[in-house]
């Protein structure tokens, strides 16, 4: 009678088993749902007050783009148009604001639809499909966040971007074109979590541009505060100005080379500056005078 049982029970023990085991993630993924606050402790000159103008020194730009950056000036973003102009989603993770992710997940079968992701600066929204839809045609509309898909590549969870508007690789001018594509790599250890964007653009950049942005797990960001934006004038300037540089005539080219006391030629950017074989170059190269120092102030 008991050996009657046992053999019985067999079957069921076996589907229960083989149950497990289909319903069990797999053990290698690392999910990167969660609230994470980002860390700032290698570039925050950069991300926070902003980059100097005219220094390019580790992009790989190619003439064009550098052309357009030194055509640049900081009033643009003064523009209405600009006041509210949201990151492109290469350069989201880059913003001073909190990071949400979470999953979208199918209430019947469970399977996994999407990863959302918000950040507080601007309010940056990106939707990552990982349901194995295909990406629009190439006439398709463009916005700031891109159409995404995404896969595991072992533990990390790996996204596709295209579909993007233009947009800057730094705040200073550098641009990046509607003609790029994003590989973006989430690599989570625990409670912390690197987000590494690799940005290919055949019309700015030569090479690849690779950069990564830390954040650690944040239990008490609970939610992030909404972003509103509204555009205002805050400069009064004759109607249709638009601020900028001709080709030539910007005096502030070789401003931050001299400051910090950097050759001219090593802050122009290009392919070979990311490269350490480039300190060698640079001890050839003539540096500026530095700047005279500042007037003292007036004392009453």
């Amino acid at each position: 009678m008991r050996n009657n049982r046992v053999k019985r029970a067999v079957p069921f023990l076996l589907l229960l088993f083989v149950a497990g085991i289909l319903t069990f993630p797999a053990a290698a993924q690392e999910d990167p749902s969660g609230n994470w606050s980002p860390r700032f402790h290698e570039d925050e000159e950069e991300r926070i007050p902003g980059p100097e103008l005219a220094d390019y020194a580790g992009l790989p730009i190619n003439a064009a783009d550098r052309l357009r950056a030194d055509s640049w000036d900081a009033a643009l973003v003064e523009l209405q148009e600009n006041q509210c102009r949201v990151h492109g989603s290469d350069y989201a993770w880059r913003g001073p604001g909190g990071l949400m992710i979470w999953k979208e997940v199918d209430r019947v079968t469970q399977d996994l639809i999407a990863y959302h992701t918000h950040i507080g600066a601007w309010g940056n929204e990106q939707t990552i499909y990982m349901d194995g839809r295909p990406h629009p045609p190439d006439y398709a509309s463009h916005s700031w966040q891109g159409f995404t898909t995404g896969h595991w590549e072992g533990d990390t969870l790996t996204a596709f971007t295209d579909h993007l508007k233009e947009n800057w690789i730094r705040r200073n001018g550098v641009a990046r074109s509607e003609k790029a594509t994003v590989t973006t790599h989430f690599l989570r250890h625990g409670d912390y979590l690197t987000v590494v964007s690799i940005v290919y653009d055949p019309a700015h950049l030569t090479e690849p541009f690779i950069r990564s942005t830390d954040f650690v797990y944040d239990t008490k960001q609970i939610t992030l505060p909404p972003y509103p934006c509204e555009a205002v004038e805050e400069v009064n300037r004759p109607e249709g100005l638009i601020p900028n540089h001709l080709p030539g005539q910007n005096p502030f080219i070789n401003e931050y080379a001299a400051k910090v006391g950097l050759p001219p030629e090593a802050t122009r950017g290009g392919a070979e500056t990311m490269y350490p074989d480039y300190m060698i170059k640079m001890k050839t190269m003539k540096r500026l005078p530095p700047p005279p120092p500042p007037p003292n102030p007036v004392q009453p």
